[in-house]
């Protein structure tokens, strides 16, 4: 299971790498794996003020439908418009694909996050 370090991870398997005041949203490998093959992503809309937890987009594989949540609070501020006829990148890298990115509205409340050494250890004891 690919988690790379930099960024920050939610137990709902997103994951958010923070540029400044831009946050790039994205799914976890352990997501995509378990999703199987993705085949829609429904992306949220432009401009859209967002809050930390709240359903952003639906992620669509042949196994399951899965929400999306954003890891912060902002505004959506673009989108991967690629994942819309290629909805398989994420299942290519995941984290090269990310889904939204959002202007951070308040960058000090992403401390309840997961670095990835906290996420490894979350992940390995949903699979015990």
């Amino acid at each position: 299971m690919n988690i790379p370090e930099g960024l920050l991870y939610t137990d709902e398997h997103e994951w958010i790498r923070v540029e400044g005041e831009v946050g790039y949203i994205g799914i976890t490998d352990y997501a995509q794996h378990h999703l199987g093959d993705i085949v829609f992503v429904e992306l949220p809309e432009l401009d859209a003020s967002v809050s930390k937890g709240e359903s952003i987009g639906v992620i669509e594989s042949v196994k399951a439908v899965a929400n999306l949540y954003s890891p912060a609070d902002g505004a959506i501020k673009s989108v991967n418009e690629e994942l819309e006829d290629s909805p398989e990148l994420l299942n290519q890298d995941p984290y090269e694909n990310w889904i939204a990115a959002i202007e951070l509205s308040d960058p000090g409340k992403l401390q309840g996050l997961m670095s990835a050494s906290a996420y490894t250890t979350f992940c390995q004891n949903l699979e015990d």
